[in-house]
């Protein structure tokens, strides 16, 4: 068992109490930016990007690297705005299709868990886009990455919108997800850009720019599909994300790469950290269980809608995106739980809210509200669990904060991606039935390896 190492870090098996991390981590003297930032502007941006629900957030805490990056003397309002913008209409891309499903299937003649390939692949997607892009953005020009990304993720779009078969939208679909991760790059060169005294305003703003995303991809997918056909919504995407990769090549600052280490190397780094942390094996199981729970509920909701009693459509389906505000309500409020108690506390009542979200979306099958309450204890189950395993990682050492966070989200997404598949085929053995019961089923996984991990 690894003890305490040298100050601001930990050992491979021993997790740092979580209610001190802030101290441990930021008041280091060693370990603070060379820049000149005082302890308490620190202190205030790493609580900030901890009490994010969906850790998009990975260079921000890699102090050794910011003492090598010149920073601007501030980020103006427009660029920041700009930003935000940008990561709302990047992440709607991994969403629009969710509650299409429906009409996709009925295009091409496709059952259920066939169509369910289409979020399964874009999550896969993203979760390799994350893994091959992310580590490549501390190496090259990041302007001219996210530039590039944003103008590939438009053709994508523009393809799938005139698709000519199933397997032409599944292949695509895969793409999008690959090139949907600007937002991953934008706010942490965002926090780059900012000076220290605004850092946590700004990191702010960008991440509810990419939650705000999320409820909005869903909503505009669905209520677009309804009116014009599912294809309109992808063709109104890819120009939006042209007239986005100018605007920002024109507006964001180019700066040059602060890391020199070989990508190659970097690659090989990240399987060396899973079998170092085992609290890093524990967090990215368990929000990718959690992950394919919510991912296999919007994959099958708009089908459990579709029929009777129901037979809506998919702005409805849509609309059910809105349950996405309580994650950002909630989540300032998870974050200070998190501070002042422990994030084991509020994992465990993530598990609880999973359990009581999926007894009630079982029990409300048939009705409406129900299904929308269900709908909103499984969307703040999840922004707990993810809230509160990004703030037990960030007690692993400073140093390996990137690759750390690398590892977990792309966990997390194939999770998500494996859990829209299971779902299609619980769906399409037992009906609403059966999804009930995966998700009880993971959720009884989840708690279990959460007790065991608590035991040792």
């Amino acid at each position: 068992m690894g003890g305490a190492g040298p100050k601001g870090q930990i050992g491979p098996d021993r997790e740092l109490p979580e209610n001190r991390l802030r101290l441990s981590v930021v008041t280091s003297p060693e370990l603070l930016p060379a820049h000149g930032c005082c302890n308490s502007c620190v202190a205030s941006v790493a609580r900030s990007v901890l009490w994010q629900p969906c850790g998009f957030i990975y260079c921000l805490f890699s102090l050794p690297e910011l003492m090598t990056i010149p920073l601007a003397a501030a980020i103006d309002r427009r660029t920041t705005w700009l930003m935000t913008i940008a990561c709302l209409l990047s992440i709607g891309s991994l969403y629009y299709n969710q509650p299409l499903l429906v009409l996709m299937s009925q295009t091409y003649q496709v059952s259920v868990v066939q169509v369910s390939a289409v979020p399964t692949l874009t999550q896969m997607g993203y979760a390799l886009g994350m893994l091959l892009f992310i580590p490549l953005g501390d190496r090259v020009n990041r302007r001219k990455l996210i530039v590039g990304l944003s103008g590939l993720n438009a053709i994508a779009l523009l393809l799938i919108a005139y698709s000519p078969s199933f397997t032409w939208l599944v292949s695509l679909s895969f793409v999008n997800g690959m090139t949907a991760i600007v937002p991953q790059l934008l706010v942490p060169f965002a926090a780059q850009l900012a000076h220290p005294a605004q850092r946590g305003r700004v990191v702010g703003t960008g991440m509810g720019g990419l939650l705000a995303g999320i409820v909005v991809g869903r909503l505009a997918g669905g209520i677009v599909g309804s009116i014009w056909g599912w294809r309109a919504i992808f063709a109104v995407a890819a120009l939006g994300m042209v007239l986005l990769a100018g605007l920002l090549y024109k507006t964001l600052p180019s700066i040059a790469p602060s890391v020199q280490l070989a990508y190659g190397a970097l690659m090989r780094s990240l399987p060396t950290l899973l079998t170092t942390y085992p609290l890093l094996r524990e967090t990215a199981l368990m929000g990718g269980l959690f992950f394919s729970v919510y991912c296999g509920f919007w994959a099958t909701l708009p089908f459990l809608l579709a029929q009777p009693p129901f037979a809506l459509g998919s702005q409805v389906a849509g609309a059910f995106g809105l349950v996405g505000i309580v994650g950002v309500i909630a989540a300032p409020v998870v974050g200070r739980i998190a501070d002042r108690r422990s994030p084991r506390v509020t994992v465990w009542a993530a598990i609880g809210f999973l359990l009581v979200a999926l007894v009630v979306l079982w029990g409300a099958q048939h009705w409406l509200l129900g299904i929308w309450a269900g709908a909103i204890l499984l969307d703040l189950a999840v922004q707990t669990g993810q809230i509160s395993n990004q703030t037990r990682i960030y007690t692993l050492p400073v140093t390996a904060h990137n690759r750390i966070t690398t590892v977990y989200m792309v966990s997390y997404f194939l999770g998500g991606s494996l859990g829209s598949w299971l779902c299609a085929y619980a769906w399409k053995l037992a009906g609403w039935a059966g999804v009930c019961t995966f998700g009880l089923a993971i959720a009884a996984i989840a708690g279990a390896v959460f007790w065991v991990r608590r035991a040792r």
